[in-house]
């Protein structure tokens, strides 16, 4: 376990240069300390949220999905529920027919302002997820996976957001996003994940990408 643990890391070095290996460790403490203020000063949301999900329609508040991690680790991916019980589990929402007609009232805001994502801060503070960095496949979708792999993209943590994310989005073809995926591990560090940040705002605001069957794995 211990080689197979060195080997991965080797692999890793050589896909990012020295800096970006620091920086990881530093994108990590930034994590837990900007996770943590989230989580307190947006409670008041969190709590209003869950009461609109509850009046809404039946189910849980919180959705759990298996999505693939770091060094494609499986986790439990959490989001605010947007969708009826009674919708297929593990399908990308691309692969639904009429995707609309699963999709609550109040999950279709929640969708269009990217609002259910906010659970995903757990997530980043117990450390399965980073604020920046891919946006974590399904665990069954291989063609994006194999994809990632060709870029060193399974090899850093997978985020709230990424640059995929601001360029595209649900309505990039596979191949085009791994390849986004890839330019963020190869050009990651402060700057990068600013540029992330600041992006996704902006694109949040205009609902830039966001295609009900897309091609997309939110």
């Amino acid at each position: 376990m211990g080689n197979e643990t060195l080997e991965i890391e080797e692999s890793t070095t050589q896909k990012m240069n020295i800096p970006s290996k620091n920086y990881l460790r530093i994108k990590r403490v930034l994590d837990i300390i900007c996770s943590l203020l989230a989580l307190i000063i947006l409670s008041p949301v969190f709590l209003i949220l869950v009461i609109a999900i509850k009046l809404d329609s039946k189910g849980p508040v919180l959705f759990k999905q298996k999505r693939v991690g770091i060094h494609k680790t499986h986790f439990n991916i959490l989001k605010f529920r947007t969708m009826r019980i009674d919708t297929p589990k593990d399908i990308p929402t691309h692969q639904l027919k009429n995707p609309d007609q699963y999709i609550t009232k109040v999950g279709k805001f929640l969708r269009k302002t990217s609002l259910d994502e906010l659970p995903q801060i757990w997530n980043i503070f117990v450390g399965q997820m980073s604020i920046i960095g891919p946006r974590p496949a399904l665990w069954n979708q291989y063609d994006l996976i194999e994809e990632r792999d060709k870029y060193g993209a399974n090899d850093v943590p997978v985020g709230l957001t990424g640059w995929a994310q601001i360029n595209g989005r649900d309505e990039l073809p596979i191949k085009e996003k791994a390849k986004l995926d890839g330019d963020y591990v190869k050009h990651i560090g402060p700057v990068m994940d600013i540029r992330c940040f600041f992006g996704t705002i902006f694109s949040v605001l205009k609902s830039d990408g966001v295609k009900e069957g897309g091609t997309g794995s939110e």
